[in-house]
This record gives C-alpha cells, structure tokens and sequence, in this order.
C-alpha cells in the first residue's frame, strides 16, 4: 500500500454510514474494490473503482481485500457474517455495528480472524465525524494502520484498548447527532410558537446550533465556559437556563438518555 492510495476494501453494507465511507475512500484515492449489497439502489455506487454485487456469492473468485468493512445491521450480523469467514487470516474485519462485540463476532468469522470494532457518527457524511475504535490482539500494526486510515477519511479517530467503552460511545457520540438534531428542532418548534415565522425559525435554530458547534470546536475553553460566557445573571439566557436546569429536569433526562442507549447497545451483543 502506498502513502496516497487505499488498498482494494470489501464494504458489506451500502447504507447511509457506509456510503459516506466509500465516500470518503474515494477522495483518498481507492484501488478497485467490492461492495455486497442486495439493495437494487446501491448500484449507483458503481464505478471504476467499486463494483456492487447483491451478494458474497457473485465475488471474484481471486479477490483478496485488505479488509472487509462490516457496515451491515446488528441485528443481521448472524445472517451475514460467516459467508465472510474465507477472509479471516488475511484480510482485517473492520466493524461498525452498534453492539455487536469481538468476541461475538469471532465465533461467526473464525477464531482466527482479525478485527477492529469501531463506531462512527453520521457527521462522517461531510467528513466531521468522530470515530472510536478498539482492536483486538490478532490485529498486526500494518492491518492497525489501515484502519485508521480508512476512518480517519470520515472524520477524527479515537482509539482505546477496553472494548466495555464502545457501549457508552455508541450512547454518547454514535446516537448524539440525534440529541443535536432533536435540539434543533425543538428550538425552531418553540420560535414559531412565540410569533417568528417558520422560514426564519427554521433558519435560527439550524444556525445557532451548527454555529455553536462550529465554536465549541474552534475554542480551547470546555463547554461549560462557553456556556457560562453567554449567561449573564438576571438575563435572558440565565431565565431559560433556569426552566431548563431547575431540579436538574434536562441535565437528569440526558443522564437517563445515555445510560438507555448504552444499555441497548450492550442487547444487541446478542
């Protein structure tokens, strides 16, 4: 593999979070690679550089990924992965599926097969993403390498050695744009209800969210800071953030929040 070039990657699964990683592979230069998807949309993915098959059965005979890229649902992942197995001992198994651990999915893939488990968030479409990612110990340096080289083109990588840390990941990074989402538009519900007309409501709240997303990420003060540099006692801000903090209502829902989705992350181990 050379510094400019991507490897020749197997991607199972042509949904939204993969899509947005071929997207990225592709801006790093990608060598003619294989997707599976029996989807009859995927085929737009097609190119000189990615072939889409509606199954592991229509792959070349010769084809020898680097790695196979599991980007399927969790709740497949019994269906799906040992028609994968052939590639345990050559290529590495790099994982997004929420949930889904190592252990698990060595006795699908064989003992022997190597594997990164990995979980990304849907800013990887725009190349924002933030990724962390766990491997296990039959994963060599080169095969290591490669996969941050394949999530760094979506966005920032974190890695860490206890796998247990991808659950509460998955809850607070996998699942937060939708937190952040989901602020957006109660923002925008609550200005149209105080008289803003809904273009410009809509405008406001999309604006105030990425805006402050984009200086939290620009500024080297903790989110608090920030948070308390706009408050000023006895004003506007400090009356919302008082129905918002009072009796700890929004500060206890996203504690509660983060814990129910790391709990769910942890059943869909299987």
């Amino acid at each position: 593999m050379t510094a400019g070039r991507l490897p020749p990657i197997l991607l199972v699964g042509c949904g939204r979070m993969g899509g947005a990683m071929l997207a990225g592979w592709r801006e790093n230069g990608l060598a003619p690679s294989f997707a599976v998807d029996p989807a009859p949309g995927a085929a737009i993915l097609d190119g000189p550089d990615l072939t889409v098959v509606p199954g592991p059965e229509a792959l070349p005979e010769g084809f020898a990924p680097a790695a196979v890229v599991l980007a399927v649902k969790p709740q497949n992942a019994a269906d799906t992965l040992p028609a994968y197995r052939r590639f345990a001992g050559s290529a590495v198994f790099l994982s997004i599926m929420a949930g889904r651990t190592t252990a698990g999915m060595r006795r699908l893939l064989g003992d022997d097969a190597a594997i990164v488990r990995a979980m990304p968030n849907t800013p990887a479409a725009i190349r924002q993403g933030i990724t962390v990612a766990c491997p296990t110990g039959a994963v060599s340096a080169a095969q290591n390498a490669l996969c941050d080289r394949l999530l760094q083109a979506i966005g920032q990588v974190a890695w860490v050695e206890d796998e247990a840390l991808l659950d509460p990941v998955t809850a607070v990074s996998g699942s937060g744009p939708a937190y952040v989402f989901l602020l957006a538009e109660l923002l925008e519900q609550a200005a149209v209800r105080e008289g803003i007309p809904p273009d410009l409501a809509r405008l406001l709240a999309r604006q105030t969210v990425a805006g402050s997303g984009a200086l939290l990420a620009a500024s080297p003060e903790d989110a608090a800071s920030l948070r308390q540099a706009v408050t000023s006692p006895g004003g506007t801000t400090a009356a919302a953030l008082h129905v918002l903090m009072d009796a700890a209502a929004w500060p206890d829902s996203m504690t509660r929040a983060i814990a129910a989705a790391t709990q769910r992350s942890r059943e869909l181990a299987g």
